[in-house]
C-alpha cells in the first residue's frame, strides 16, 4: 500500500511539541515511572498516522479518549483486585482528556495512572506476604470468587484486603491439597510474592508506555497495535524465523535467566560448554566491554545484550546448573551466527489412515504464514516463506508415496497475506484466491497467476478456533474453490489486513527509537463474496469446539468490525464436496463411536464448559478434597480407556509456571507432545475415508475430480 506524503506526516509530527499542564488529580501519587521525549512524540505521531491511514475513520476525540481509560485500566487490572472505587473515581478527572494528552504530547495522566498501580499491587503483595506468618484454618464454610472481571470494585481497603485473604488462602489451600507441609507452602508462596513484587520493580517507563498506546490502538479496532523497539525486533524474528544470536532459548527462574533449550547447530550448542538449566549470571556484548552483572535482570534485556551482528563475540558468565550460587562462574566466547528457527517452520509427518491403515496421509503443519521479506526485497534466492517451505515438504511427501495431505492451520494466528496466496496457488491453477476493500471502498483482487499446482490429489485442511487471519484466507479459499474439505471447528474471524508502518524509518532514526505501528488498512472478502470477518470458517467437516468461543475469537471482543460482503470475484469452483461429505461424516460419526480417546477428549471438553462457567470455588478443605478426588478418579478412568501412563494423568500440584524444576517441566511437555492426537488422528482418517470412498467409486470420483485430483 502506498501512503503519499508519509514520511511528511511524521516528520510534522515529531517535530512538534505542547505541553498538557494537566496531571491525573490530586489523589494520585506521583508516577515513579515517567514519560520520556520519543514517548510524547511517538503517541503524537502515531495519532497523526492512525487517523489518517487506518481503515475506520475513528476520531481522537473525547469518546475515544473515553474507551482509551477504560481498556488501559482493563489491561492493568483486569480482575479487579489491586484498585479501589476511589481509584476508578480519580481517574476519571482525565476521561475526556488523553486525547489531549497524546495530541499536546504530554502523558503525565497515564503514567500516574500507573503509579497507583504499582503502589496499589505492591501494598497487596506485601500485605500477602504478611498473611503466611498467620497461616490460615480451613473448616469454615466460605468461598473465594476467581473470576472477578465484571465484579464491581472494592470500596474500601478492608474489603479488598478480605479478597486478597481468600485469594491467599486458595493458593494455599492448592499447595496442601497437593501435598505439601505448611513450612514448604510458606517458603513457596513467599518466594512466588518476593518474584511477583521484583518483577513489577523491573517494569520501565517503556512497558507503560507501550501498555497505554495498545490500549489506544487496540479501542480503535482490535488488530491494530503499537510496538515498541523491542517488541517491534520480536515481531520481525517471527516473521523471518531467524535471527543473530547464540541459539539458546532463555526463561527467567527465580533470579536468573535460565537455559532452557538449546538450538541444534547455534554457537551455544555446538560450544558444549553451555548445558540446558546452566545460568547465565553476567553478560558482554563483545570482547572490550566490562561483563555486565545480569542476575536479577529481565530476560528481555539479557537477550538484548547477547544478540548483536553476524560474526560478532559475545562473552557470558555461566552457573552451571548444579552449582551452589557461591560457585565460581565459567567465562565462555562466543561468537554470533545467523539462528533459523525450526521449530516454528513448517514440518511434515505421515499418518497411516483409512478403514484398514492402508492409506498413507500426509501432514504439513505450519504454525504461521511467515515470510522474510527483508531477504526477498533483496533478491536473496533462498529467502524463507512458508509457501516454499510446503511446496519443498509436498515433494517430499509425493517421495513417501502419500494419497492425501492434510494442512494442519489449528493455532496458526496468520501472518503474511502473500503467503497465504501463493500457499492457495500451490493447489489451484490460476485464479483470484482473495478480495481486499480499502477504506475507500476500492475492492483489489489478490490472484495466484502461477500455472500448474505443486498438490492435485485429496486434500484437506484442519483448522481450530485459533486459526485466525492468512489461515483463514487460505481455508476460504480452498473451501470456495471446492478444491479440498475443511475439518475442524469454526475459526477466529478476524478478516481484516494489516500494515507495518515503521516510525524510526520515517522519522529517519538511526537507532530503535519511536517503534512501529500494526494499523488495519483493509477487509478480506472470500471470492465468494463473504467475509471471515466475525463469523470465521466454517468447516465441512466439525469434529469439536475445544476452545470457548465466548472468549476466544473476533466475537469475544467488545468493538470489531462487522460481518458484510461483496460482489463475487471471477472464478469457476474445480470441485463439489458436496458429493462425498455425507459419506465422510457417516464414517466419522461411526468411528468416533467407537474411538475411546475420542469420547474421553469429548468428556474432557465436557468439564472443562463446566469448569468455564464457575466463578467461585469453595475455600473448606473437606469439599474441595472431595472434589479433587471426583475429578483425579475420572482423569484416572480416561487414562485407562487411553491405555495412556497413570502418572500421565494431569493433577493440580498448585505451582504455577517457573516454580517446579525445570527437569520436570521439560518432561512434562516431552509428554505432552508424545501423547496422542486425537483430533489429528481423526482428520487424518477422514482423508483416508476420502481417498477409499473416491477409489471405490468411479462415478463419484470422476463427479468429485477437482476435489480430488486423480486417485491413485
Amino acid at each position: 500500500m502506498k501512503l503519499k506524503n508519509l514520511s511528511a506526516v511524521i516528520v510534522l509530527a515529531l517535530a512538534c511539541a505542547s505541553p498538557m499542564q494537566t496531571a491525573i488529580s490530586a489523589a494520585a501519587t506521583s508516577p515513579v515511572l515517567q514519560p520520556v521525549e520519543s514517548h510524547a512524540l511517538a503517541a503524537q505521531a502515531s495519532a497523526e498516522l492512525l487517523s489518517r491511514f487506518h481503515y475506520q475513520n475513528v476520531p481522537l476525540d473525547d469518546a475515544l479518549s473515553s474507551r482509551i481509560l477504560d481498556r488501559y485500566i482493563k489491561t492493568l487490572d483486569p480482575e479487579r483486585v489491586y484498585f479501589l472505587q476511589s481509584d476508578i473515581d480519580a481517574f476519571n478527572s482525565v476521561r475526556t482528556r488523553l486525547d489531549d494528552a497524546i495530541r499536546q504530547q504530554n502523558l503525565i495522566a497515564p503514567f500516574a495512572i500507573y503509579a497507583r498501580y504499582s503502589q496499589r499491587l505492591t501494598d497487596r503483595l506485601n500485605e500477602a506476604r504478611a498473611m503466611l506468618d498467620k497461616g490460615f484454618e480451613f473448616d469454615r464454610k466460605e468461598s473465594y470468587r476467581y473470576v472477578r472481571t465484571d465484579a464491581p470494585w472494592a470500596s474500601s481497603e478492608s474489603e479488598l484486603r478480605d479478597i486478597w485473604r481468600k485469594r491467599v488462602k486458595n493458593d494455599w489451600l492448592r499447595l496442601k491439597l497437593a501435598g505439601k507441609d505448611d513450612a514448604a507452602i510458606r517458603d513457596t508462596l513467599t518466594k512466588r510474592y518476593d518474584l511477583a513484587l521484583a518483577r513489577a520493580a523491573r517494569a520501565k517507563s517503556d512497558d507503560v508506555f507501550q501498555i497505554f498506546m495498545n490500549a489506544y490502538a487496540e479501542s480503535i479496532e482490535p488488530h491494530t497495535n503499537y510496538l515498541g523497539p523491542r517488541a517491534a525486533e520480536d515481531f520481525s524474528i517471527n516473521m523471518k524465523l531467524s535471527l543473530v544470536g547464540i541459539g539458546a532459548v532463555l526463561q527467567e527462574r527465580d533470579e536468573y535467566v535460565t537455559i532452557r533449550e538449546l538450538v541444534a547447530g547455534g554457537p551455544a550448542a555446538r560450544s558444549d560448554a553451555i548445558k540446558i538449566g546452566d545460568r547465565i549470571v553476567g553478560v558482554a556484548k563483545d570482547d572490550k566491554t566490562p561483563m555486565a552483572d545480569v542476575v536479577g535482570w529481565r530476560v528481555d534485556d539479557v537477550v538484548a545484550l547477547i544478540r548483536g551482528a553476524k560474526d560478532t563475540v559475545v562473552q557470558l558468565d555461566i552457573l552451571a546448573a548444579d552449582a551452589g550460587p557461591d560457585a565460581k562462574p565459567k567465562r565462555i566466547k562466543l561468537v554470533r551466527d545467523t539462528i533459523r528457527l525450526e521449530k516454528q517452520a513448517a514440518s511434515k509427518s505421515v499418518i497411516e489412515a483409512g478403514p484398514d491403515k492402508s492409506q498413507r496421509v500426509g501432514v504439513i503443519t505450519l504454525p504461521s504464514f511467515y515470510q522474510d521479506s527483508e531477504a526477498k526485497s533483496r533478491k536473496d534466492a533462498d529467502f524463507r516463506s512458508a509457501s516454499r517451505d510446503v511446496a519443498r515438504l509436498i515433494q517430499e511427501l509425493k517421495a513417501d508415496k502419500v494419497s492425501a495431505i492434510l494442512i494442519d492451520l489449528r493455532n496458526n494466528g496468520g501472518g503474511s497475506l502473500d503467503e497465504a496466496v501463493r500457499l492457495t496457488g500451490l493447489f489451484i491453477d490460476r485464479g483470484p484466491v482473495v478480495q481486499q476493500r480499502n477504506s475507500k471502498g476500492q475492492i483489489r483482487i489478490e490472484q495466484d497467476t502461477e500455472a500448474g499446482v505443486a498438490w492435485e490429489g485429496p486434500l484437506g485442511v484442519l483448522i481450530n478456533r485459533a486459526s485466525a487471519s492468512a489461515s483463514e484466507i487460505f481455508a476460504a479459499a480452498i473451501q470456495d474453490y471446492g478444491r479440498g474439505i475443511v475439518i475442524g471447528e469454526t475459526s477466529f474471524g478476524k478478516g481484516t489486513v494489516q500494515t507495518l508502518l515503521d516510525m524510526d524509518e520515517m522519522a529517519k532514526s538511526k537507532k530503535p527509537t519511536y517503534g512501529e505501528l500494526k494499523l488495519t488498512i483493509a477487509q478480506f472478502f472470500r471470492i465468494n463474496g463473504g467475509t471471515t470477518q466475525l463469523r470465521g470458517v466454517t468447516p465441512d467437516l466439525h469434529l469439536v469446539d475445544t476452545m470457548d468461543h465466548e472468549k476466544v475469537g473476533e466475537s469475544s471482543y467488545d468493538n470489531p468490525l462487522p460481518w458484510t460482503q461483496i460482489m463475487p470475484a471471477d472464478y469457476k469452483p474445480v470441485g463439489r464436496p458436496q458429493e462425498v461429505l455425507p459419506l465422510l461424516a457417516q464414517r466419522h460419526a461411526s468411528r468416533i463411536a467407537n474411538d475411546a480417546g475420542y469420547r474421553s477428549l469429548l468428556d474432557d471438553v465436557a468439564d472443562m464448559d463446566k469448569l468455564r462457567k464457575r466463578t467461585e470455588i469453595s475455600l473448606n478443605v473437606d469439599e474441595r478434597r472431595k472434589e479433587r478426588e471426583e475429578q483425579e478418579q475420572k482423569l484416572k478412568a480416561r487414562a485407562a480407556i487411553r491405555d495412556d501412563d497413570e502418572e500421565a494423568v494431569v493433577r493440580d500440584d498448585g505451582l504455577q509456571a517457573g516454580e517446579r524444576s525445570l527437569s520436570a517441566e521439560l518432561e512434562a511437555e516431552k509428554k505432552r507432545k508424545a501423547a496422542r492426537d486425537v483430533l489429528l488422528d481423526e482428520a487424518a482418517s477422514v482423508m483416508g475415508d476420502m481417498v477409499d470412498i473416491l477409489r471405490s467409486n468411479a462415478e463419484l470420483a470422476r463427479r468429485s475430480a477437482g476435489l480430488a485430483g486423480p486417485v491413485r
